[in-house]
């Protein structure tokens, strides 16, 4: 009987590889040596699609809701419609359960404003769609909206507000703004009618946050629409100064700026070169906030050329560096590199390198050392272009390595690339296996109470290795949400990480890889830490989950946009059997897509 429940348990796994269903099967294990097992098949594969019409903006009275939905499969189960209020909570509005999918919605029981509504379809093998997703405004009585006017300001600003269902009335509508917080409001722009469109002169006032407003006024009375808060005003451009690249240059080299933005925060540097002498600059390569890049001088004709950085913020004001005049590219010489495999390193790896010379390219070796030595040992001798190794890592023990290439060209002459160095080998089997976000709150893309952090180990964690005495069970503990800026890793390296009693717990950080905080701001939620038995590759893994609660200290929250999370595991995490976790991170698989 054994043998035929692992038989079908297999079966499971096997469908679900092949088909590109999640890696957890149907069937359920127990860390124990008891284990039991249970197999259920289904013939629905596939979630159903969903999508839901725009019902158009502004609406008022009694409004249908229609949205289409079919599943190829099973067919589809029901269809069910939600409501979201600004700055409110998720309602479920009607559940369809026959085409056509409709819904009415009385939106005279409810506040006029923005709403989003979304749905879902559901087919009869219990799979789920995605959501589809609209915007509107809800407008029964007399409402003032004021168009959002976006996060980052500078310059001349297009402002605009609408006031709703005023009919003949005559009105004065006005743009108002105050520092964030301060509720001291000054007018932007006014005018009569109930349509108002201005542009805002932004350089009039102090570069800081402020919050926005739009106000109607019939005859005595006063209307207010929703404030948009926190939006920053930035007219004060960056600093960037240009770091030498050297001179000769040759093959890809590295460009680099030291830039910084005390406003919106930096957005970019792009690197820009031109013939000595010339005036038409041409860019050689844009990084990101980290303000370097790698360029192929191979690219343009040897000669001598000046270089420069422009910076850019978020706000959109640009600063150019001075310019970097007399830096020569000769590429009439050999050159060789070794391209970076990656931090950690483990089981067989692609060791690439480059070379090139005018007198042609013999042979490429590819070698190694242990970090810091001088002793070098070849991995292998490459004739042909592209020059790679495949390197067994098994074969050496775990530990820093660094590594280079020699390049033998046709006049017999070796020339060394620089060495990338410090690259770890880690063949440890327990490792972090996947890093997902769950959203459960009230916002997509935001965090807050009821979204979860889930971190899943390729093994069984020994729980007690994260927190003396835990078993897996609930444990009260805070979740710490920093902006990239403050741990140097940039606007877009906000991290998290978990704390009990004020002490990090070994489980590592998680770098979100967006803005989800505002620049140099930290968070801390309540949270509770569980942990549960997954499947990882047909074998008994730990996930565990951090659940986030209300916000303990801090403020200063945004939305992220869709990336791919990055989980940097700590070695002070043990399975049970008491191998140390790798500390080699691991990017959050699937979809790219909007965290919690």
């Amino acid at each position: 009987m054994h043998r035929i429940l692992t038989l079908v348990a297999l079966l499971s796994l096997a469908l679900a590889a092949t088909f590109g269903m999640p890696a957890t099967s149907g069937a359920t294990y127990a860390a124990s040596s008891a284990a039991t097992a249970s197999v259920q098949a289904a013939s629905d594969w596939t979630p159903p699609t969903a999508s839901l019409a725009d019902p158009g903006s502004p609406v008022k009275d009694t409004v249908t809701l229609t949205a289409t939905a079919s599943d190829a499969e099973s067919g589809v189960a029901s269809v069910v419609f939600e409501a979201l209020p600004n700055g409110g909570a998720w309602t479920t509005l009607c559940t369809a359960t026959t085409a056509p999918y409709t819904c009415s919605w009385n939106t005279k029981a409810i506040a006029d404003g923005g709403w989003t509504l979304r749905a879902r379809a559901t087919d009869n093998a219990g799979y789920v769609s995605a959501w589809s997703s609209v915007s509107t405004v809800v407008a029964n009585n007399l409402l003032v909206v004021l168009d959002n006017p976006g996060d980052t300001l500078r310059g001349n600003v297009p402002l605009s507000a609408h006031v709703y269902n005023a009919g003949l009335l005559s009105l004065t509508t006005r743009i108002e703004y105050s520092v964030a917080g301060a509720d001291n409001w000054k007018t932007a722009c006014s005018g009569l009618g109930s349509t108002l469109s201005c542009s805002w002169a932004s350089t009039g006032v102090t570069s800081q946050d402020y919050d926005f407003r739009a106000v109607a006024i019939v005859g005595v009375s006063t209307y207010t629409s929703a404030v948009w808060t926190d939006i920053t005003v930035d007219n004060v451009a960056p600093n960037v100064t240009m770091t030498d690249p050297g001179t000769p240059l040759r093959g890809t080299v590295t460009l680099a700026a030291t830039a910084s933005d005390a406003g919106s925060g930096l957005a970019s540097v792009t690197f820009q070169y031109a013939v000595s002498g010339g005036s038409t600059w041409t860019t050689a390569c844009t990084s990101g906030d980290t303000a370097t890049c790698r360029w192929s001088s191979t690219a343009v004709a040897d000669a001598t050329y000046s270089f420069r950085a422009v910076a850019a913020d978020l706000a959109g004001n640009t600063t150019t560096s001075t310019a970097i005049a007399n830096r020569v590219v000769d590429n009439t010489v050999t050159s060789v590199s070794v391209e970076d495999p990656g931090a950690f390193l483990s089981g067989t790896v692609t060791i690439n390198a480059n070379a090139s010379s005018t007198a042609g390219i013999v042979n490429v070796k590819i070698q190694r050392a242990t970090s810091g030595g001088s002793t070098w040992t070849d991995l292998c001798t490459d004739t042909t272009a592209p020059y790679s190794c495949s390197w067994v890592t098994t074969g050496v023990a775990d530990g820093l390595y660094d590594l280079r290439a020699v390049a033998l060209d046709g006049h017999t002459t070796s020339t060394i690339s620089s060495v990338v160095s410090s690259r770890r080998v880690d063949n440890s089997p327990f490792r972090a296996y996947d890093v997902q976000a769950v959203n459960g709150g009230a916002s997509a893309g935001k965090l807050d109470a009821g979204d979860q952090l889930q971190l899943t180990y390729s093994g069984l964690l020994q729980t007690g290795s994260i927190s003396t005495g835990w078993t897996g069970g609930s444990l009260a503990v805070q979740l710490r949400l920093r902006d990239g800026n403050v741990l140097g890793l940039g606007n877009k390296g906000d991290t998290v990480d978990v704390l009990r009693s004020g002490v990090v717990l070994p489980l590592g950080s998680v770098n979100l890889k967006d803005e989800y905080i505002k620049s140099n701001k930290t968070i801390t939620f309540n949270a509770t830490l569980t942990a549960t038995t997954v499947t990882v590759n047909g074998a008994p893994a730990t996930e565990v989950i951090v659940t986030l609660g209300t916000v303990a200290s801090g403020s200063g929250l945004r939305g992220g946009n869709p990336n791919a999370m990055v989980w940097m595991p700590s070695t002070s995490a043990t399975s049970t059997t008491g191998s140390s976790c790798a500390a080699t991170p691991v990017s959050e698989t699937g979809a790219v897509d909007r965290d919690f």
